[in-house]
């Protein structure tokens, strides 16, 4: 039984780690993801809370997974892992049953589960933490108090600060479709081989004041066009294809509204994006307004456009101004920036609609370095 309850812990303790790690890497992705969830349940006004929550939830794995292998305060810790298990256990399982959450999110952008498999997962680690529960009062701490208490304190610190480097610099693992070296024209096209989705037509009449619904292959013995008076058709789903392009809505619209995505991704030589959402009020925007000032000029000599791609458009020409700078601000779409920028802002520089660089605001002053070494 102890060798049992060793084992037990091990994987109970390394999978807790892992998977808050996987999530440290992008906390923003768990931020947008608990932003999925309140907007299914209705709650939107929740949103702004989901940053703080995402980076105590990602902390807290990470340092329950370590207690649990210490073996330090297990009673309380046992309790607070089923209480936490039970949690994710109820959100994959919504997810399965609603069917309006296609992935949870449980590790992240490198690790995709669909939400079955993240919901079974949740089952066999929910039976796993039930029977450290049961025995958890047989648990012994590896090293004395002190040792445990400084170890679990090396790993909060630890934990948090990750997250703020990540969150100020970047994900350390780039998981994401926008990462260096893709191309972003042919992560738009549909993979060959694809699947699309399968649907039928149905229509709706109305037949002696009830709405009856039926599709071209099973239209109703007494049908009649004196009879049944019709009202609607539409595309009924049968089943889900996987026909989507890794990159989904990235869309690039001049102010007076013209697409100009492929005419900016396939320009000859190199060129910067910089995405952003809410650029003006920005807390940094001294800093990095400064930084991008000396981008642009030095851009400029060398014969690189630079555009700002934003869908508050008016927010990101009065930062512009505030900065100092006149660079064209482009409309994108809001999720599709939050997807590529997992800062506010970010820089890319393209050739061919290549990503060969990305930069966080706190990293603007590497973007002139790199600028100067380009051909």
């Amino acid at each position: 039984m102890k060798t049992l309850m060793g084992i037990t812990r091990f994987i109970v303790g390394a999978l807790f780690i892992f998977s808050g790690l996987i999530k440290a890497n992008d906390p923003t992705g768990l931020s947008y993801k608990m932003q999925e969830f309140f907007e299914v349940w209705g709650v939107p006004q929740f949103n702004s809370w989901t940053m703080a929550l995402s980076v105590l939830m990602i902390a807290f794995e990470i340092i329950a997974g370590v207690a649990v292998l210490l073996g330090w305060r297990f009673r309380l810790f046992s309790w607070l892992l089923l209480l936490l298990i039970l949690f994710f256990t109820f959100l994959t399982g919504y997810a399965v049953l609603s069917g309006k959450i296609h992935e949870c999110g449980c590790l992240g952008d490198c690790i995709k589960l669909s939400a079955e498999m993240s919901f079974y997962k949740d089952l066999v680690l929910l039976a796993l933490i039930l029977f450290l529960f049961w025995k958890r009062g047989t648990v012994t701490s590896l090293f004395a108090p002190r040792i445990s208490m400084a170890l679990l304190a090396l790993t909060t610190v630890l934990s948090f600060w990750f997250q703020y480097h990540t969150l100020k610099h970047l994900p350390v693992m780039d998981c994401l479709a926008y990462k260096i070296g893709n191309n972003l024209p042919q992560l738009m096209k549909i993979p060959p081989g694809s699947i699309p989705d399968s649907t039928v037509i149905n229509f709706v009449y109305d037949h002696q004041g009830k709405e009856v619904e039926f599709d071209a292959d099973h239209f109703p013995a007494n049908f009649t066009d004196s009879a049944y008076t019709f009202k609607k058709r539409y595309d009924k789903l049968v089943r889900k294809g996987n026909a989507e392009p890794p990159v989904k809505d990235f869309i690039i619209v001049t102010p007076s509204g013209n697409d100009t995505t492929l005419a900016l991704l396939a320009e000859p030589g190199y060129s910067l994006l910089m995405f952003g959402q809410q650029l003006y009020p920005h807390a940094d925007l001294a800093t990095w307004g400064k930084a991008l000032k000396d981008i642009n000029r030095r851009a400029r000599e060398k014969g690189i456009p630079l555009y700002v791609v934003s869908s508050r458009t008016e927010e990101a020409n009065e930062a512009m101004k505030q900065a100092g700078v006149d660079i064209p601000v482009f409309k994108g779409d809001a999720v599709a920036i939050k997807t590529a920028a997992r800062a506010n802002p970010v820089i890319f520089l393209l050739k061919g609609g290549t990503v060969m660089g990305k930069w966080a605001y706190a990293d603007f002053d590497q973007v002139e370095v790199k600028i100067d070494h380009l051909p």
